[in-house]
């Protein structure tokens, strides 16, 4: 069938929207009529090839939509179920079976690799191969063909339009808190960048229960959300030292810290800003090979646990359901993150998310 997708050609060029043909679902599939996807940080990062994705490729890993077909051997979804389109994983290795299928031992591939297992890909435009199965989904476009685990259901009197950042950006965030990091109610975090990403942990740190909440960043417009959704405290990098600030606002450290920002020297930041025996997180996602310097003795004599987090540590059919009645409920309002534009506005969704100015873009593609 024919579908309109958002195709990145090369290098660090501009989303070109195109007509492709998209493969009938093949075993373990399900085509979706996608109604809106999120813009994420690690799409434009792919696109500019921070990450080894081959090119050319329909990006796109937070889509939400309509069931339209399902291949052999699909059960938990058919046509006309609303779904959320999350991360790809095997269902089956040692840590999908322990509850943690962002560690699958087939992750990258099945995410990053930019095509089936076996080679194949499902996209293509006259007689050119495009890369697929971008977290198992390639959601910029009408119609995705996704991996079966993949496929979240959701009500369908969910506004599924705004549910596609569900799948991996807002799921990151609030899992790091809700799932990774486990802060007991009236402990303190301190969340480093107050992005879509930090924001979704300071909302989720909130719904937790934590009594000191610190949202850190250099964009004042953020910091002011930051506090509308859940900080207790802000403050600008650029104006105080964070590290002193932190310390000052929660008496000697913070029993949590998240980094999102993929910065380094900001990772340092929120490592030394820890209380003697506290953790912190690790989501920001930079260049493939980047580097960071701790303090050795300062990481060891308090105790400090420093450790990665994918995917918010998500049981994807679990977790986004919970984050939409946590919505439902009012504690958890994700939708003030987004902003909408239209598919064949995606370089100005781009744009406008690498300049801060629209925290979550949602693509509709109706």
């Amino acid at each position: 069938m024919k579908a309109t997708a958002a195709v990145v050609w090369e290098k660090e060029q501009a989303f070109s929207i195109e007509e492709v043909e998209v493969e009938e679902p093949r075993a373990g599939e399900v085509l979706v009529r996608i109604v809106g996807v999120g813009v994420c940080h690690t799409d434009l990062i792919v696109r500019d090839q921070w990450y080894p994705v081959p090119l050319p490729a329909v990006l796109g890993h937070e889509g939400a939509g309509v069931v339209e077909k399902v291949g052999p051997g699909v059960e938990k979804v058919g046509p006309g179920d609303h779904v959320v389109l999350s991360f790809d994983h095997c269902g089956h290795c040692a840590n999908c079976l322990k509850g943690k299928p962002s560690y699958c031992a087939t992750f990258f591939e099945r995410n990053f690799g930019g095509q089936r297992l076996d080679g194949s890909t499902a996209l293509g435009k006259e007689g050119q191969t495009l890369h697929s199965h971008f977290f198992g989904q390639s959601s910029f476009a009408t119609h995705a063909l996704a991996s079966q685990n993949s496929v979240v259901k959701v009500p369908q009197d969910t506004p599924l339009e705004s549910l596609g950042p569900l799948g991996c950006g807002v799921q990151t965030g609030a899992g790091a808190v809700l799932n990774s990091l486990k802060p007991e109610p009236g402990s303190s975090i301190a969340v480093f960048g107050t992005g879509a990403v930090g924001i979704s942990a300071i909302m989720a740190a909130a719904a937790a229960g934590c009594t000191t909440i610190v949202g850190v960043d250099v964009k004042p417009e953020r910091l002011e959300l930051a506090r509308e959704l859940g900080a207790t405290h802000v403050i600008n990098g650029a104006e105080v030292d964070a590290v002193e600030e932190v310390g000052r606002i929660t008496a000697g450290g913070p029993r949590y810290a998240l980094e999102t920002t993929g910065v380094p020297r900001v990772l340092r930041q929120a490592v030394d800003a820890l209380a003697p025996l506290g953790t912190c997180g690790v989501v920001g996602a930079p260049p493939v090979g980047t580097e960071v310097s701790l303090d050795w003795n300062g990481v060891m004599i308090p105790g400090k646990t420093v450790r990665g987090v994918i995917e918010g540590d998500s049981v994807p059919d679990v977790f986004i359901p919970l984050l939409i009645e946590l919505h439902r409920q009012g504690r958890f309002p994700f939708d003030r993150l987004i902003g909408y534009y239209d598919l064949d506005e995606i370089n100005e969704a781009a744009e406008d998310a690498e300049g801060g100015g629209t925290l979550k873009p949602v693509l509709r593609t109706g």
